[in-house]
């Protein structure tokens, strides 16, 4: 009778824990369900944002380019008015700040299109010896201009990878634009940037910006990547995290050494084309 007893006792205590397991497991599950909706909401939240941003950016920059030629246009009338000098040039400084203004802020507007717009890849096999050359011909006034001298440092061997050239191209370029920025304001000679590509121990290929400017501090050296971050009055903080973008966007990457005092590297590191040059 007793065993009986206890063995009735055990099927209600196992039918109760059974409850209880299945309902903290319910629970959780129905946890796990609204926290996936609420992601999912956040997601197409988030969306949405990007959207209307990027239509709000598109509305604002028409209206800007017809003040900035409206400005153009009122300075070139206030040059051919006979009035005293000096009202004339006070009021042809006001429309220069204007235009200035103005132009700064188109400027804004189309790093953060670039940044926020839809990334389109038409990848090809593409030597970048030859694009690193193709820069260092584009740039070479800019950066002397600056007091930096360009040094082309291509690799020894054939290298092909599968990238879309224009955008590698602009992200290079953001990169060299840091750079010199970096350098001009520096004291000392020996100013250089440096193109050079290789690979690294994985045997990834890469494309490295070096330059021998102050270097980054330890600290700014993940902010630099977020964007609107600048350590620049004139900058819009846009150039590195969209460089950034488009390494990713080929499934390579974006990859900083610095030291203060000794320069900084930057280096998109990508992956091999799949067809070996000949």
């Amino acid at each position: 009778m007793m065993i009986a007893i206890w063995i009735l006792l055990g099927c209600v205590i196992g039918a109760i824990i059974a409850a209880l397991v299945s309902r903290v497991a319910i629970t959780r599950a129905a946890a796990r369900a609204r926290a996936s909706q609420k992601r999912a909401q956040s997601a197409q939240r988030m969306a949405e944002i990007g959207s209307m941003t990027s239509g709000l950016a598109h509305e604002i920059k028409n209206p800007l380019s017809t003040i900035g030629l409206n400005a153009q246009l009122l300075g070139e009338a206030i040059e051919d008015l006979s009035i005293d000098e000096h009202e004339k040039g006070r009021m042809t400084r006001r429309v220069g700040a204007l235009r200035g203004e103005t132009d700064r802020l188109r400027g804004i507007l189309e790093d953060f299109l670039e940044y926020a717009g839809e990334m389109r890849l038409e990848r090809l096999a593409t030597d970048p010896n030859t694009l690193i050359e193709q820069l260092g011909d584009f740039f070479h006034v800019q950066a002397q201009t600056s007091g930096v001298q360009i040094r082309l440092d291509p690799s020894p061997s054939p290298v092909m990878m599968d990238i879309d050239a224009n955008h590698i191209k602009q992200a290079l370029l953001n990169l060299m634009i840091n750079a010199v920025n970096a350098m001009k304001d520096s004291e000392g000679t020996g100013k250089e940037l440096i193109l050079r590509v290789d690979s690294d121990p994985e045997g990834r290929h890469a494309i490295h910006v070096i330059d021998t400017g102050p270097g980054i501090a330890q600290d700014d050296q993940e902010r630099i990547f977020h964007p609107y971050f600048t350590t620049r009055a004139a900058g819009t903080g846009l150039g590195l995290p969209t460089a950034r973008r488009i390494a990713e966007a080929h499934g390579g990457s974006l990859e900083l050494h610095s030291e203060p005092g000794k320069g900084s590297d930057f280096s998109i590191v990508l992956p091999v084309a799949q067809d070996a040059p000949e």
